[in-house]
């Protein structure tokens, strides 16, 4: 969720003298639909304008309510290192490259999701014994749909079926098809504040019995502009297992920061904690997007 205007924001420039023309003029399909839905009729829903700065899915768990705009591809990378002690077996994990390919395509209001990625994990007890995992994780699929524009205290939303494709190593990967869903909704309070969150499931398998069950997730975010380029968030979200043999219900803080290099590139920073015994004790991260 990052703090930007969705609309067609024009900035015009004006001549000295007595003829004053804008020096850039709106497009005939500027304000175009961005939305597959109206809170009410005749609410006005303008088209992603590529002259505004990015809006990322990332750093933050909570993805954001809005498509990149028919024709953008947008790139969003990072690198996660996590630790967990639960007293008899210390854990340290690396993620990279968090890899999510948007493309917007076929309207403003649709774009195709595609996200791959490679994890380390190296875990060591307390007796001595070490074990490594390291390789490529399965593959992400998945569609946004975005919803509705925000109207006053109603939200923007977006749906986002998903799946998760079995291309991972060994133990890194499920072994069959995880299909999930996930809404996602936003309020911009202000041109400074914005809320946001989200409500996902997943199917998923234990890790310990490998048994399917239903993965709920449930997520609020709070986004914060603290200057024209750098904004910032607090999160909490949890995820909640249901009909798992083994797999305990997890929840996690975090924050950070993100800065505009250009409308067109965007770096970021996070940290974070769990707030239960079986989660990560810590994790932090940072990354990069950017579109074209």
């Amino acid at each position: 969720m990052i703090l930007q205007p969705i609309g067609c924001n024009l900035v015009l420039h004006t001549l000295s003298g007595a003829d004053k023309e804008p020096a850039v003029q709106p497009e005939k399909d500027c304000c175009r639909p961005t939305t597959l839905f109206q809170w009410n009729y005749g609410t006005v829903s303008n088209g992603p304008d590529p002259r505004a700065a990015l809006i990322s899915d990332r750093p933050d768990f909570t993805e954001s309510s809005v498509s990149v705009g028919q024709g953008i591809t947008q790139w969003e990378l990072g690198y996660t290192y996590s630790f967990s002690n639960d007293g008899a077996t210390q854990i340290r994990s690396h993620s990279f490259p968090e890899v999510l390919l948007r493309a917007g395509m076929l309207a403003d209001w649709f774009e195709l999701r595609v996200g791959w990625n490679s994890a380390a994990d190296s875990s060591k007890t307390l007796g001595g014994s070490q074990q490594n995992h390291q390789g490529s994780e399965d593959l992400y699929l998945g569609a946004k749909l975005a919803l509705t524009p925000q109207d006053g205290y109603l939200p923007a939303m977006a749906l986002i079926p998903q799946m998760m494709v079995p291309i991972g190593s060994g133990v890194l990967s499920a072994g069959e098809c995880l299909p999930g869903l996930n809404w996602t909704y936003s309020w911009d309070l202000s041109d400074r504040l914005a809320i946001a969150g989200q409500t996902q499931i997943n199917r998923a398998l234990d890790t310990v019995t490998n048994r399917p069950f239903l993965d709920f997730s449930q997520s609020a975010s709070v986004g914060f502009a603290i200057t024209e380029r750098i904004a910032g968030f607090f999160e909490w979200y949890c995820m909640i297992p249901d009909g798992a043999d083994v797999d305990p219900t997890l929840h996690y803080i975090n924050g950070g920061m993100t800065y505009s290099v250009s409308n067109n590139l965007q770096l970021d920073w996070r940290v974070g904690h769990g707030l239960s015994a079986a989660g990560d004790d810590y994790f932090a991260g940072s990354g990069l997007v950017f579109r074209y």
